[in-house]
């Protein structure tokens, strides 16, 4: 059995170091390590003179007591440095099942994807899975499982994957598992993609072209003069679109991907692509649905313009071209509502050159 002893350490300044003494050794948590010593961050003095540092000693003494005499229960109860052998039976999948649950207090977008992550998980295991199934192996395995599939692609298996670390690295800190199994498979590599954008004269062209979903017509014009995506547009209020003469038009939301709240300043013209303005409560875009994205393509080549597009290229096309009219990569950052500048540089990769401006530069009229 583990014993626990409270020991102490000579320090400077004539103080003395507490520090947990466990015989034999144990795994510590935070290292997967063998440990002998925790030292507890606390001393007392060497040489008490006065009442105060006699009650110091005392009460410090106690504390530290009272930490070993806890590290001991701990310890017999199997909760730190190893797991019981119960633990290994437990159902890893219900676990994995229960935590993807509690993402729904984050965004949609993010509860979507650990879904799929759990979706993957059970059809790679057959829906059987108890802890002491999870290891190293298993999880090069789910790694290998996911950059083979055939429904999405690299950089979605990538995403999956972090995710699936990320669940395992809490059962680890939850005492669930021994060690953290996934620290050391390395993560899918992320690959450059191609970004589809249209140019300036590209755009002025299909804002003159007839399509015969006029909503979806007027929010895809919106994106590229905004930068907004779909969700965001889809569920946007009147109310949300606001304007002050100090700071002109500006839309007050709640982005859909990241649930975090913004302000963005949007131009004269972007307003002037809506409909006519109707109650605050109501959307201002009524009829736009994410089915009739199908036939963006159609749209373009009635304009004249050979490229698969996507609702997600005006956003594209926004960023594109507010870092080729001069806006700075910050300014178009925070724009686009990235939480990572990181994610904004990919589009400075497309362009050229990048000069200082605003967004009012863009312009289809």
């Amino acid at each position: 059995m583990i014993k626990v002893f409270l020991r102490e350490k000579q320090l400077k300044h004539g103080k003395r170091g507490l520090y947990l003494d466990f015989y034999p050794p144990v795994i510590n948590p935070e290292t997967s390590q063998q440990t002998r010593r925790e030292h507890l961050r606390l001393y007392i003095y060497d040489r008490p003179k006065t009442e105060t540092e006699k009650t110091h000693n005392k009460e410090t003494k106690m504390l530290g007591e009272n930490i070993r005499a806890q590290r001991q229960l701990e310890l017999q109860a199997g909760v730190y440095g190893f797991v019981l052998m119960r633990n290994k039976q437990k159902d890893f999948i219900e676990y994995f099942r229960q935590f993807v649950e509690s993402k729904k207090q984050n965004s949609q977008s993010t509860y979507n994807i650990w879904s799929a992550v759990f979706k993957h998980l059970k059809t790679f295991t057959g829906g059987s899975c108890c802890f002491g199934d999870v290891t190293e192996n298993f999880c090069k395995n789910f790694k290998e499982y996911l950059q083979n599939h055939k429904s999405f692609g690299n950089n979605t298996a990538s995403k999956y994957f972090d995710k699936f670390k990320s669940a395992v690295r809490q059962a680890f800190e939850n005492r669930l598992l021994p060690d953290n199994p996934a620290r050391k498979v390395k993560s899918i590599k992320v690959t450059e993609t191609q970004r589809e954008f249209l140019t300036l004269k590209e755009l002025k062209v299909l804002s003159k072209t007839p399509f015969k979903y006029e909503d979806l017509r007027r929010a895809a014009l919106f994106s590229a003069l905004t930068g907004l995506r779909i969700s965001d547009i889809k569920k946007l209020l009147w109310s949300e679109i606001q304007h002050s003469k100090e700071q002109g038009y500006y839309i007050r939301f709640k982005q859909q991907k990241t649930g975090s709240a913004e302000t963005l300043p949007v131009s004269e013209e972007a307003v002037a692509w809506l409909a006519e303005r109707r109650l605050p409560d109501e959307k201002v875009f009524p009829r736009l649905m994410k089915w009739q994205t199908m036939y963006l393509a159609g749209w373009a080549k009635e304009a004249g313009i050979n490229k698969k597009i996507s609702f997600h290229c005006f956003r594209h096309s926004f960023a594109t071209l507010q870092l080729t009219l001069g806006t700075d990569l910050y300014t178009v950052s925070k724009m686009l509502g990235h939480k990572d500048i990181s994610t904004t540089q990919i589009y400075a990769k497309i362009i050229d050159s990048k000069k200082r401006t605003a967004a009012d530069l863009i312009k289809l009229k």
